[in-house]
């Protein structure tokens, strides 16, 4: 079995003890290891005596069987940009504090290996949501896991997105900005603003407007076989456009279009796992004395 690893550089000294362990359980079980660069530095540091093969930027389809991600939820978020369209599942282990996506705990990774070479798990396919522009962003990989945002930059003035589906027009929000997101990301940044929560394997985008002006405004969830564009109007020069946790400045009167893009984000999900179990633990539902 070979197992690529990936981690921030700057991984809390905390759990620098935890990868280490990590690392010599896999060298244990005689696993070929690959490791990403910066995590190698990180590895260099913690002067680990252990051998690996070290890949820079992205994997290539069936290099490796699977990459594991040693962090928090927005770890799991910049492997898309690793595996692209590789189809490589990716199964993340929590050392932050959420664990939406990362939610493997630390300490029964062990057990959690041994299901994965008996192929005791399923794969679960996560909506990739894609930004198109007539200019050059984020590093020529428009794509995303949680959400797309447009909004206003810095401390100005509301901004006017508006917004057509399928080159209809819909709504003009005027507001400190509009998210879309997928039912990955609709635990995230959306459900913050008064989204809801989409189930995994929903075909479906929700729009959520930021602190918006009409009180008439409501979160809104369209199919995502739908194309979405914008153009963006306000006071200011220039907005900012987030994808996951990256962030690009365009200037005022850009067109964006937003759509699925072609290609899925493959998790792993453990079979004792469950995202209604998720959402128990991560949102405390039931955690009442009443009940």
């Amino acid at each position: 079995m070979k197992v690529g690893v990936y981690a921030r550089h700057s991984v809390n000294p905390n759990h620098s003890e935890y990868i280490r362990k990590f690392f010599d359980y896999l060298n244990d079980q005689k696993v070929e290891i690959l490791v990403h660069q910066q995590l190698a530095d990180k590895l260099d540091e913690l002067q680990y005596n252990h051998s690996f093969d070290v890949f820079n930027t992205t994997l290539n389809k069936g290099q490796v069987d699977v990459l594991v991600s040693l962090g928090g939820d927005g770890t799991v978020l910049d492997t898309l940009s690793i595996v692209k369209a590789t189809e490589t599942p990716v199964l993340g282990i929590n050392l932050g504090r959420f664990g939406f996506l990362a939610n493997s705990r630390q300490e029964e990774f062990a057990q959690n290996f041994a299901a994965l070479k008996a192929g005791d798990y399923s794969i679960e396919k996560r909506l990739v949501i894609e930004l198109v522009s007539s200019e050059q962003l984020f590093d020529g990989f428009p794509f995303g896991l949680n959400d797309i945002v447009v909004q206003k930059k810095d401390t100005s003035n509301m901004i006017t997105v508006h917004t057509k589906i399928n080159n209809e027009p819909l709504n003009s929000y005027w507001s400190d900005g509009l998210i879309v997101a997928t039912p990955t990301g609709s635990t995230g940044y959306s459900l913050s603003c008064g989204g809801p929560i989409l189930y995994p394997g929903t075909s479906s985008f929700v729009l959520t407007a930021i602190a918006p002006h009409n009180l008439s405004v409501r979160p809104l969830v369209i199919g995502d076989h739908k194309e979405l564009t914008f153009e963006v109007d306000g006071r200011g020069d220039d907005f900012l456009v987030t994808i996951d946790s990256r962030s690009e400045s365009i200037p005022k009167g850009s067109i964006l279009k937003v759509k699925r893009a072609h290609f899925d984000f493959h998790m792993i999900r453990l079979n004792e796992q469950s995202y209604a179990k998720t959402l128990r633990n991560k949102l405390l539902w039931g955690i009442d004395k009443r009940n």
